[in-house]
Order: C-alpha cells, then structure tokens, then sequence
C-alpha cells in the first residue's frame, strides 16, 4: 500500500491510535495511583490533562455534522480497564466537550472548545438533578431570574464531579421570572465557572468507593451566569439533542470494569480452577457478554443524533444491561478469587464497589427501568 494511501487512512481514523496511547498510559500511569484514587488520596488531574493532550478527549468533536462516540468510548474503556474512578472523570471531561461541541452559543464554543477538549481546562457534569427532572423523579434545585446580561442563580446541587477551583460544569436551572417576560418554568443550560466567589464547593462526605473524583456538593449565592456562559435556551431541544451521547459516553466504565474482572477470574483459574468450575458464571459466559454489549454499543455509539424513538430505547437498554453487567460481572470476579479477593491489597474488592457505581450513578438502573416503562 503506498505510503498516500496509508496517509489517507491515518486522516480519516486516527482515533484508534488515541485509544491505543491512552491504554498505555493507563497501565504505565495511572495503574500505581488506582488504589490512592479510590481512597481519595489523590485527584489525578495532571494524568487527566495528560490524556487531553494525546487526544481523549477530542475524537467524538462533531465533524462538519456528524459525530462519532466510539473512540471515545474505547478510550474510556482502556481507562476503565484498570480504574474505575477514573474512567468516570473521563466521563465527566468527556460529556463537558459534548456539552459545548453541540452548543449553537459560538462565542462560548470558540472560547471553551479547544480548552476542555484538549485538557488544558477540566470539569464535569451537573446534570445529574436536571435528567432525573426530566424523568419525573426530581424538581430542579436550581433557580434563576433574568438580569441585564445573564441570569442571577441560586441553589445547591448535591453531587457534582470532576471539580476543582478553577474547574467548570454544565448544569440546568429553572427560571422563576414573572409571566410578563414569558420566561416563568423556562429552563436554561449553562456553564458554571468554579472559580466564581459565588459558587461554594464543599467537599462530599467519604464514599464507599471512587473517593478521588473531585466530587462536592456545590452552592450558588446569587451567581451572576452571564449570557456567554449559556449553553442553550430553552434547554429542553438542547437536551434531546445531547441526551443519547451523555448515556453512550457511560458504556466506556462498565465495559472496561467487565475487561478487568474477565482478567481477574482467568488469573485465578490455574490455582483455583479445580473448584471455580463449580461456579455457575465463569468467565467465558462473560467475554460473550462483553462482546455483544460491545458491538451494539459501538453501533449505537456511531450515530447519536439519531432522533428515532426505537435508537433512544435502544440507548436506554444497552445502558441499563452494562449496569446489571458490570455488578454480575464484578460478583463473579470475587466469587472465583475467594479469600485473597477478600484483602484490601487485591482489587477485586475495589472493582465490586466500583460496580455498583456504575449501576447507580445517572441515569441509576431504577431510573431507566422507570424510562422504559414509561415510554
């Protein structure tokens, strides 16, 4: 093949290589800080930055139109393989470059773009409240009121990730202005600027798992969001739009958590084979279910402003198959590795609870249980 032709398949599919860069630097760097991670003794925001500059974060930036998730998700997969923590920041970084990749606010996008999506910035998500608002499960925590500018905007949100004093999020709030200017129940995304003095973090109380993800409760006193901070509004088509990808994005840390406890169940088969074959999962039954969850991820992943009812159902599905898999999956792992899975040195335990993360974070299995059922 003449080095062109080559050239022209490098132009066309660098991702690959991305994911490739990124499993390297997991294992070489971030496998000795998994268990500090975990601990919450370190926030890893130099690797994270690190991960933006061989690309991570870039490879599902729409392209004059279409995007494309699945590199995405291999790398965060590839991240997931050896922490899930995180695999879940990555998320978090990863759903923030969505957030402003599909904003129509160009003077927003052409300032943040290039900064979150290479890592020189980081931050996360604060859509955690807003999907379950959607869902009938919650009422918004925030509020706001329209001022010369922006918006004034006051609330707590309890839960917010991949956060740190210079750091940024996107969030939703709901407008409580009188009905003359037409903007009462309206709701409006923007991006929430960490540094803002008033914008409180407050430190989380200690997590069963996952303790180094930058997480805090955050709190608006009157923050003045001005409008090159709003990501769209209304918020509502915004969501619609970028719903799909925020779900698909997630399938990179259960797949990489069921990678490692596959790996975990074959290392303990030569001394404990003879008595882990009377399990009833063995780790074959296993790498079956990764591949077929893998597949329809990857196909779901290449399409996501598909605005079809049958594709989100199938995006709701998928999701809520790696969170019982990710749990399964886990399960077995400390089944088949018995005591020395049992000591606090081995990581099998880290990957259970690292597992329930995954089916609990949101949208959480209850809530996507409820998503189907209703339609």
């Amino acid at each position: 093949m003449s080095s062109l032709a080559l050239s022209r398949i490098a132009a066309q599919d660098p991702a690959p290589t991305i994911a490739d860069e990124v499993a390297r630097l997991a294992r070489q760097e971030l496998a000795p800080l998994a268990s500090a991670i975990d601990a919450g003794e370190v926030y890893p925001s130099d690797f994270l930055r690190r991960l933006g500059k061989v690309g991570a974060w870039s490879s599902h930036v729409p392209q004059e139109g279409p995007a494309d998730l699945r590199w995405a998700i291999q790398s965060m997969v590839a991240i997931g393989e050896v922490c899930g923590a995180t695999a879940f920041m990555a998320w978090c970084q990863n759903t923030l470059v969505w957030y402003v990749a599909n904003s129509t606010n160009m003077k927003l996008a052409a300032r943040f773009g290039n900064c979150f999506s290479s890592g020189r910035a980081l931050g996360g998500t604060g859509l955690s409240n807003p999907m379950k608002s959607l869902f009938g499960i919650e009422r918004l925590k925030l509020k706001g009121r329209k001022v010369e500018g922006g918006y004034i905007v006051r609330g707590t949100l309890p839960w917010v990730s991949n956060l740190g004093p210079d750091h940024y999020f996107g969030t939703i709030f709901e407008c409580q202005d009188d009905g003359a200017k037409g903007e009462a129940g309206a709701t409006v995304m923007f991006l929430a600027d960490c540094s803002d003095p008033a914008i409180t973090l407050t430190p989380c109380k200690p997590f069963l798992a996952m303790d180094g993800t930058g997480t805090y409760g955050v709190q608006f006193r009157d923050a003045f969001v001005p409008d090159e901070l709003i990501l769209a509004a209304p918020a509502a088509p915004f969501v619609k739009k970028i719903r799909a990808g925020f779900i698909l994005l997630q399938a990179g840390m259960g797949l990489g958590l069921m990678k490692d406890c596959i790996n975990i169940m074959d290392e303990v088969h030569a001394p404990l084979g003879h008595v882990n074959r009377y399990l009833p999962q063995q780790p074959q039954q296993f790498r079956e279910l990764y591949a077929e969850l893998e597949k329809e991820a990857m196909a779901l992943a290449s399409d996501p402003y598909n605005a079809d009812d049958s594709y989100w159902r199938r995006v709701v599905a998928l999701r809520l198959r790696i969170g019982d898999a990710s749990v399964a999956v886990a399960h077995a792992a400390m089944l088949h590795c018995g005591a020395r899975g049992y000591l606090v040195s081995h990581r099998a335990q880290r990957r259970l609870r690292e597992a329930y993360f995954v089916a609990i974070v949101t949208p959480a299995t209850k809530q996507l249980r409820k998503m189907l059922a209703d339609g």
